[in-house]
């Protein structure tokens, strides 16, 4: 049996919607071990000056819990 836990991580980036879930993964990753999938809940951008400056991301994180 498999048994899954999920954790809503919120992740940025000044470069693409991409690389702001690469980065949630990324650090996520260093204390969460055996990420199966990233649902992405929700994505908005900030604005300056009629540029995008900023693309966030707001997540879910699943992995599966291990048995030591």
């Amino acid at each position: 049996m498999s048994v899954l836990k999920v954790v809503e991580i919120l992740g940025n980036s000044n470069v693409s919607f991409e690389d702001a879930v690469q980065n949630v993964i990324n650090e996520a990753a260093k204390t969460i071990k055996n990420i199966k999938s990233v649902y992405i809940k929700e994505m908005q951008v900030t604005v300056n000056e009629n540029k995008i400056v900023e693309y966030r991301v707001n997540t879910k994180v699943c992995f599966g819990i291990v048995d030591d």
